[in-house]
């Protein structure tokens, strides 16, 4: 590569890292928000949930009493209309609560749906943040190209993707990069 290049590819990356390092607070900002986002999301979901289950709970009861009911007044040799009429009223209560218990559930329903709005805002900040990083990525690419050819690295340097918190860099040495950068 002509020195003349290589000037033009140097100023167009420090160009683009120097408008990156302004829009990554920005860009962080948003991821943070996008977090907050998913997480109230989340736990609205899981309270409803165990609102629904609590009252699940009480109809499956009030079901299987019922149904014992039921089975020993069939099988009882003695009925009479009194207690019908009684057990009746008992299967109108309990049909009257498995209805509330329907529409309850149909308004949780509901509110799950509605918690669940943030991921249409929280695709638009990732896209956001995307519009972001992606401009950087190429001038990133060749001022590190740069970087190797005029010093080897070692193969522990070597930015490699998504790193395990025992091999990723430490902050300190992410400083130190952007500092013989100028930035």
């Amino acid at each position: 590569m002509s020195q003349t290049a290589a000037t033009t590819t140097a100023a167009g990356a420090h160009e683009a890292l120097h408008k990156l390092s302004q829009e990554i607070p920005d860009a962080c900002e948003r991821l943070d928000y996008v977090k907050r986002m998913t997480d109230q999301a989340a736990s609205k979901v899981l309270g409803l949930v165990e609102s629904a289950q609590d009252d699940a709970e009480t109809v499956r009861r009030q079901g299987s009493e019922l149904s014992e009911s039921l089975q020993r007044m069939a099988q009882s040799t003695d009925l009479s209309v009194e207690r019908a009429r009684a057990m009746m009223k008992l299967c109108a209560a309990y049909a009257a609560s498995a209805a509330g218990f329907a529409d309850r559930v149909k308004g949780l329903q509901t509110e799950i749906m509605m918690a669940q709005d943030f991921q249409d805002l929280s695709g638009q900040v990732i896209n956001k943040v995307l519009g972001i990083l992606r401009p950087a990525e190429t001038p990133l690419q060749e001022l590190l190209a740069e970087f190797e050819a005029a010093a080897p690295v070692t193969q522990t340097e070597q930015l490699a993707g998504v790193q395990t918190p025992d091999k990723a860099l430490q902050q300190d040495d992410v400083d130190a990069l952007l500092a013989e950068m100028g930035f």
